[in-house]
């Protein structure tokens, strides 16, 4: 086959490595990927938020299969129109991918369906937005409707933040994702990410994973994209997950389908556990980023014939296969990152450092300049590594943190501590 994957992060990279490893991939393209990418894969320049663009290369190129990695071009409606030129596709429509892209419209999903989830208000202007908030009091959870790149979320632990979250978002901190807003009910509990595949009607759980959204040690500091994931995750037993398959995840394929948009690709599901139950937090339709890192350590090879599989809506004639272990993945970011970074550093080591089924650092904002490797993005590198337990697969992983030169870059030391 020949395949085309859209993106350039960490993610991509990852689902590169593992869809590489199939015998089943005869050519694999990346648009436009980063420099890790390009070790493995042709990289092309596209414009993946153009649906024409994207058919174009596709014909020219004899892609047998797209894979869409971020949630931009599936929002854009890229899927819709490489499955309207007949070409197999993994990823939602942009009707169904709106259980990412607009917050208000998950919480209609779950209202529909009887999913748990918090309770929640949802607005497009700023007084009355304040006034329930006077009403309702703090804790309270701020979120912009839409796509916000992972941000848009003001955790309101006293009044006047949950107040000044409101300013942020219509002040247009987010741009056209806040031109509503959804104020949340506080939920307690540990978070954790569920990962299932559905071609609209099936749907397969393949992995659980955990990761560290604040930037310090000790989850401290302002929240980032993510510092780093470990899969699975303990929190997410195999109980919680079954329930949260049937009360959930479940009931809201239906509802999807119902409403005649069937959702196909990859569910992530964040729950909030508290007391053995899990309630959702939010959807996104794409893989996680970190976690996708670690779901396809895991997986390895057997992660192109699951993506096929579901994209073809054979979903109920295939099992995903797990090794009973660990996988950690440790972000480096640049100097820093939340705030403002700088571009441009050099990255060494990495030519020296094991790149095999148990060793692994993925390229997530990275450029190759005269044979070095440049550091162009918050988010840099997530070294990834395999253990039978986690505590070996973090203690491999920092190690190879631990081999990188690179002074312009700093990561977590204690990714996987809810877990160890």
């Amino acid at each position: 086959m020949n395949i085309l994957i859209l993106g350039s992060g960490g993610r991509e990279h990852a689902l590169a490595w593992a869809v590489k490893q199939n015998p089943k991939c005869d050519r694999l393209i990346v648009a436009p990927g980063n420099a890790g990418i390009a070790a493995i894969a042709e990289c092309a320049s596209l414009d993946i938020l153009s649906g024409a663009q994207v058919v174009r290369f596709c014909e020219e190129n004899a892609i047998d299969f797209v894979i869409v990695g971020p949630e931009a071009p599936l929002a854009a409606g890229v899927a819709d129109a490489t499955r309207a030129a007949g070409i197999l596709t993994f990823g939602p429509s942009a009707e169904a991918a709106r259980l990412e892209a607009s917050k208000g419209f998950t919480k209609e999903i779950c209202d529909a369906c009887n999913a748990p989830t918090a309770g929640y208000a949802r607005f497009a202007e700023a007084q009355a937005a304040k006034a329930y908030i006077r009403r309702m009091g703090a804790p309270l959870v701020v979120k912009a409707d839409g796509l916000a790149a992972g941000k848009g979320v003001i955790m309101g632990m006293t009044e006047a933040e949950a107040l000044a979250g409101i300013d942020e978002i219509f002040g247009g901190a987010f741009g056209a994702a806040g031109a509503e807003v959804v104020i949340e009910e506080f939920m307690a509990g540990e978070e954790a990410s569920f990962f299932i595949l559905t071609d609209g009607v099936n749907a397969l759980p393949i992995g659980t994973a955990q990761d560290h959204k604040r930037v310090g040690d000790g989850d401290t500091g302002p929240n980032t994209g993510g510092m780093g994931a470990y899969s699975p995750a303990p929190v997410l037993t195999d109980a919680i997950a079954q329930a949260a398959m049937d009360e959930i995840v479940l009931p809201t394929i239906r509802e999807m389908a119902r409403r005649g948009t069937p959702y196909q690709g990859v569910l992530y599901a964040g729950l909030m556990i508290e007391n053995g139950k899990a309630r959702l937090v939010e959807y996104n339709c794409r893989f996680g980023d970190p976690e996708c890192q670690v779901l396809m350590m895991r997986l390895g090879a057997q992660a192109l014939d699951l993506l096929q599989a579901c994209a073809e809506g054979r979903l109920d004639q295939i099992q995903a296969h797990w090794a009973e272990d660990h996988a950690i993945t440790v972000v480096m970011a640049a100097k820093g990152y939340p705030g403002a970074y700088e571009k441009g550093s050099e990255i060494k080591g990495l030519d020296a450092l094991p790149e095999d089924s148990r060793n692994m650092v993925f390229h997530a904002g990275t450029a190759a300049k005269e044979g070095a490797i440049l550091a162009t993005g918050g988010r840099v590198l997530n070294v990834t590594a395999r253990g039978e337990t986690l505590a070996e697969a973090q203690a491999r992983a920092y190690a190879m943190v631990d081999a990188i030169d690179w002074p312009g870059g700093f990561c977590r030391r204690d990714i996987g501590w809810r877990a160890l």
